[in-house]
């Protein structure tokens, strides 16, 4: 009875660390994920920088257009 009940409790330890080494895997992958997210603001970012430096060249072409 002792031992079924040690063996039980060694299971469930090796069970806790098992879902403590998950549990920090999910954690790198969220901090993965985050990076990532960082990542596509600052290119969404650059890109809206993008737009409107051609907006603003557009329009100086316009006006230059009409100077003509």
């Amino acid at each position: 009875m002792l031992a079924d009940a040690l063996a039980l409790s060694a299971d469930a330890l090796a069970l806790s660390a098992d879902a403590l080494a998950l549990s920090a895997d999910a954690l790198a992958l969220s901090a993965d994920a985050l990076a990532l997210s960082a990542d596509a603001l600052a290119l969404s970012v650059d890109a809206l920088a993008l737009l409107v430096d051609a907006s603003v060249l557009e329009g100086i072409a316009k006006f230059n257009l009409l100077q003509i």
